[in-house]
């Protein structure tokens, strides 16, 4: 792939990850819309193939949405609850996270010149 298509397609990733992340966050607080949102995250993340520009940004974007979203409100309230819906959508993330970098593919070695 070239490297202009690749970078469409992992910023094309981000903006997606970023808006389920939000999406997410809005449905969180509804058992079932906590179940959606996982799910939906999940199976998008399990379809996405492994890669730099294509599982990772996706997984940047939704956690980087969440991580703002946790940060309290000037009126000092939170738009992540402070319940088990809360706390389920943050350790999810953190799962999200880790499964993102873990599943990267291991670096290629450069293939020395024979002199």
């Amino acid at each position: 792939m070239r490297p202009v298509v690749r970078a469409l397609v992992a910023v094309a990733l981000v903006t997606l990850g970023a808006a389920t992340g939000i999406a997410a966050v809005f449905v969180h607080r509804m058992p079932w819309g906590l179940a959606l949102a996982l799910t939906a995250t999940a199976l998008t993340t399990y379809a996405l193939p492994a890669g730099w520009s294509t599982r990772l940004p996706f997984v940047l974007g939704f956690v980087a949405a969440v991580g703002w979203l946790t940060v309290p409100r000037p009126e000092g309230d939170y738009v992540v609850s402070e319940n088990w819906q809360g706390y389920t959508l943050l350790g999810f993330t953190t799962v999200l996270l880790v499964a993102g970098l873990a599943t990267l593919p291991r670096p290629r070695r450069r293939a020395v010149p024979a002199t």
